[in-house]
């Protein structure tokens, strides 16, 4: 089978695939996990609601030195890239091909774009709402989408950070993890469910709603991905909307008050 052709995803018992699957998921998002649910106890634990705690995004480390603070910038950058070729890499091990079988190419670009529009409209705009609910009922903290010091390249860094969290967080949630779930003869349930639950966790530490919102997203999302068996639409729709979120709150949050 040429790597241009798709289809169903062939059996391939592979020795310790399972455990492949967990060092993976461990180096992309595990640390993340960890430290997200520690991040929440800690705030559980300092005697004030969440809602009037804040947890700041995309912060800068040295804003005095504005070059030292783009190295920082780029830094984060390089690991989850890493991890997204590692990812891809051993999709091409295991089945000779990797980025058709997972749909991240420019096969259908005019399907690709719509369908990431769909899910920008059916998806982002009820998940902002969900956000601001959640603040007021007190389930999440105050999210600052970036804090950088104003640049010449702070929208490029943000936009870039956007990029980048669009493409890792889909191409191994949904097109490493599903892809190998389904080798070990998941059923779609449970891969949906497990994928979920993964990404819910690496956002605790926004708050119960960061997990609960990402949740529900991420359950949308595999639903969707069984279905189209692609996952570039959710690489264009979730860069879209962090661009908005980091992008859009660097513009507007020095004039409106109540961001």
């Amino acid at each position: 089978m040429s790597d241009t052709e798709t289809g169903p995803i062939p059996t391939i018992r592979k020795p310790f695939v399972g455990l492949e699957i967990v060092i993976v998921l461990a180096i992309c998002f595990g640390r993340s996990a960890l430290y997200a649910i520690i991040s929440l106890i800690e705030k559980l634990t300092r005697g004030e609601p969440l809602a009037d705690q804040t947890t700041t995004m995309n912060p800068s480390i040295t804003p005095d030195r504005p070059w030292l603070d783009l190295a920082y910038q780029l830094y984060y950058f390089v690991f989850p890239t890493a991890t997204v070729m590692l990812a891809l890499y051993l999709l091409y091990q295991a089945y000779g091909r990797a980025r058709s079988l997972v749909g991240f190419n420019l096969a259908e670009p005019g399907r690709d774009s719509l369908r990431a529009l769909a899910i920008c409209a059916a998806v982002g705009i009820p998940g902002l709402a969900f956000f601001f609910v959640a603040r007021e009922l007190g389930l999440n903290t105050n999210i600052v989408p970036a804090n950088l010091a104003t640049t010449w390249w702070t929208i490029p860094i943000l936009i870039g950070s956007a990029i980048v969290a669009g493409v890792s967080e889909e191409v191994i949630m949904l097109g490493y993890l599903f892809t190998r779930l389904r080798t070990l003869n998941w059923a779609p349930f449970w891969i949906v469910f497990t994928s979920a639950i993964i990404r819910g966790s690496y956002h605790f530490y926004q708050g119960f709603g960061g997990f609960v919102g990402n949740l529900v997203m991420g359950a949308a999302f595999g639903w969707l991905f069984l279905r189209w068996k692609r996952v570039l639409p959710f690489v264009i729709a979730h860069t879209v909307f962090d661009i908005v979120s980091f992008v859009g709150y660097a513009l507007l949050a020095p004039v409106i008050s109540w961001l």
